[in-house]
């Protein structure tokens, strides 16, 4: 079941992360809404985006892995997606936050 679940918040978090790409900030926190320029929005957007779509799959490809017992790859896929997709969303807050 844990499977499924992780593949399923992965495909979430890749349509929500395609819809930043594209410029709707709508799911994001109004804090970061508010202290973006309005010209920063869509190169903010782009990156937050590509983060939740790194996340997104490595969250997707571990709950596929593991379907098939490769727990130590997919593991590790995961954790790999989770720093390199956090560290992009964390350095676009710190980046155009300008308050």
């Amino acid at each position: 079941m844990e499977n499924i679940l992780a593949v399923i918040v992965g495909i979430v978090c890749i349509v929500i992360g395609i819809s930043n790409r594209k410029g709707n900030l709508s799911m994001l926190h109004s804090y970061h809404k508010n202290n973006v320029s309005e010209e920063d929005r869509i190169p903010f957007g782009k990156l937050v985006g590509l983060g939740m779509i790194i996340v997104g799959a490595a969250l997707a490809v571990y709950g596929g892995l593991s379907f098939v017992s490769a727990s130590a790859i997919g593991t590790a896929v995961l954790i790999v997606g989770l720093v390199v997709g956090l560290g992009l969303a964390f350095y676009a807050m710190k980046k155009y936050n300008k308050r």
